[in-house]
């Protein structure tokens, strides 16, 4: 990758029952700050969320928190970060974190975080896009997706290079050579089936 400047992070609202997700995202965030590469992520203060944007902040990062009107006005906005966008949808706030970020890392969360990799990834197999994506498998948290995955190319559903969409990493050190060495789509993920 020829210029990191920011990094989109799906991730949860809680902080999830294993204490290594939190460690993963404060980690993470500390890494990100460190190397001068900014957050965009989705603006809420609380969950693992608020753990990564307050790493990034307190290494002296760029925060951008993308949160649409309904889940502000329930309170859950991070009001510190260093620019907080409203939007009025879920979906306007999963194409603006698109196009502030240079890439895409998965931490764990719940349906909502499961949601944005699915549609991170599909616009890439799509061919929209040709950004690095890594899922940060913390404690084997992603280990179904991976079957899942695995599942869907084994009945027909997908073309084997659909696996080079993402890349799957188990500590927050692989992260950064991971989003590096990411490969360029191949055609075929997507012409194979049309």
């Amino acid at each position: 990758m020829e210029k990191l400047d920011a990094i989109a992070v799906f991730c949860g609202s809680r902080e999830g029952a294993d204490p290594a997700y939190a460690q993963a995202a404060g980690q993470l965030g500390a890494e990100m700050a460190a190397r001068g590469i900014g957050l965009v992520f989705g603006g809420g203060r609380i969950g693992l969320m608020g753990i990564i944007a307050d790493a990034v902040l307190k290494g002296g990062g760029h925060v951008t928190g993308v949160i649409p009107e309904f889940l502000d006005q329930m309170e859950v906005s991070h009001n510190e970060v260093t620019e907080l966008i409203k939007v009025g949808s879920m979906h306007a706030r999963k194409n603006t974190m698109f196009s502030r970020a240079d890439a895409f890392v998965i931490l764990p969360g719940g349906l909502g975080t499961l949601d944005e990799c699915m549609e991170i990834i599909t616009w890439k197999q799509l061919r929209q896009h040709s950004k690095p994506i890594v899922v940060l498998d913390v404690g084997g948290y992603w280990r179904n997706l991976m079957a899942l995955v695995d599942d869907v190319i084994d009945a027909g559903f997908a073309h084997p290079k659909a696996r080079q969409l993402f890349t799957s990493v188990t500590s927050v050190d692989e992260v950064f050579s991971a989003i590096n060495e990411a490969p360029e789509p191949d055609r075929i993920v997507l012409d194979s089936h049309l």
